[in-house]
C-alpha cells in the first residue's frame, strides 16, 4: 500500500495542488467502516503526502455523519504522523475578518452524540488533551500562512457546534461572551482521535463569515461560505506546500507518545477483537 508522511483533510480543489508527483488514489478499508472517500496520494516537497475531501467529493456527508474514527484510522495505516486540518469557520470576533485565516490552539466542545475516541468495548484509554492542537505543527502553520500575504491570526478558541444549522443569535453570544474566536463543526472529533492515534494535528481555519451575531453583516448563508472559502483555496495550497517542506525529521512532542501512559485496562481483560482492531494505534503499547 501507498504511504504517506503528510495528511491533509479539507474540501475540494486541494488534491489538485501545482507540484503533487506520482498520483494515485488508494482505497483503504478499516475496523470502523469506509472513510468519507477515497485518499489522493502523491508527494509534494519530496514528502508523501494523503489527501482526504472530508465531506466526500461533491461534499454528500453532513458534519454530524462524518467517519472521523475510519478517516484518521485510515490515515494512519499509510504512516501520516502529520494532519493539517483545512476548514470552514465563522468569526466570533471583530478583528477576525471574512477570508482571513486563524490557527487556533484551543477547542470547545459543543458537539452531542458524536462518537469521539477509539477507546470502548473493552479497552479504555485517558489521553492528555490539554493543548488539543500540536504546538510545533500550529507555530509552523503560523509562520507559512503569514509568508503567503493573507491575514492571520495566532491562536483562540475554536467551537465545535454539531451543525448542520449554523448558531442561533443566542448561541453566537454566548461563545463570544465565553472569549472563544471562531466556529466551526469538524475539529471534533478529529483533533481528538489523531492525538488518540498520536498523530499530530494542526488547523488552517478559513474564516467565511462573522457567524450571526454581528448586527452590520447580514447572517451567514452557505454562498457566502463557498465564496469566501474558495478565495483561501490559493493560501491553504502554498501553506501546506511550505509545511510539507519543513516538517522535522523527527517528532519530539507530546503528540508522538500521547498513548504511552493513557492505556489504564489490564492487557488481559482487553478483548480480543478490539487488541486486533486497534492494533495499529496500541501494538507498541499492548501485547
Amino acid at each position: 500500500m501507498a504511504e504517506a508522511k503528510l495528511g491533509v483533510i479539507g474540501g475540494s480543489g486541494l488534491y489538485q495542488m501545482d507540484g503533487l508527483t506520482d498520483v494515485e488514489e488508494v482505497h483503504v478499508h478499516t475496523p470502523f467502516g469506509e472513510p468519507s472517500d477515497a485518499l489522493v496520494v502523491g508527494k509534494l516537497e519530496g514528502v508523501p503526502l494523503a489527501f482526504l475531501p472530508r465531506h466526500g467529493r461533491g461534499h454528500r456527508i453532513s458534519p454530524t455523519e462524518l467517519p472521523a474514527r475510519a478517516n484518521i484510522y485510515a490515515l494512519k495505516s499509510l504512516g501520516v504522523q502529520w494532519i493539517i486540518s483545512v476548514t470552514a469557520v465563522g468569526s466570533l470576533k471583530e478583528e477576525i475578518r471574512p477570508k482571513d485565516l486563524v490557527i487556533p490552539d484551543q477547542i470547545i466542545d459543543r458537539t452531542r452524540g458524536r462518537v469521539s475516541t477509539f477507546f470502548r468495548d473493552g479497552i479504555v484509554g485517558h489521553i492528555t488533551f490539554a493543548d488539543p492542537f500540536c504546538p510545533v505543527l500550529s507555530e509552523i502553520l503560523y509562520r507559512r500562512a503569514r509568508e503567503t500575504g493573507a491575514t492571520v491570526h495566532k491562536g483562540g478558541a475554536y467551537v465545535a457546534m454539531e451543525g448542520p444549522a449554523f448558531s442561533t443569535r443566542a448561541e453566537s453570544n454566548l461563545y463570544r461572551s465565553w472569549g472563544a474566536s471562531i466556529i466551526g463543526m469538524t475539529a471534533l472529533p478529529e483533533a481528538k482521535l489523531a492525538r488518540e492515534a498520536e498523530i499530530c494535528y494542526g488547523a488552517v481555519a478559513c474564516a467565511t463569515d462573522y457567524d450571526c451575531w454581528h448586527e452590520g453583516h447580514e447572517s451567514v448563508t452557505i454562498e457566502m461560505v463557498i465564496a469566501n472559502l474558495l478565495h483561501n483555496v490559493a493560501a491553504a495550497k502554498k501553506i501546506v506546500r511550505a509545511v510539507a517542506a519543513e516538517l522535522p525529521g523527527k517528532r519530539e512532542c507530546e503528540c508522538a507518545t500521547a498513548l504511552k501512559n493513557a492505556i489504564i485496562t489490564a492487557p488481559d481483560l482487553i478483548p480480543g477483537q478490539v487488541k486486533k482492531d486497534l492494533n495499529l494505534l496500541i501494538g507498541k503499547y499492548v501485547k
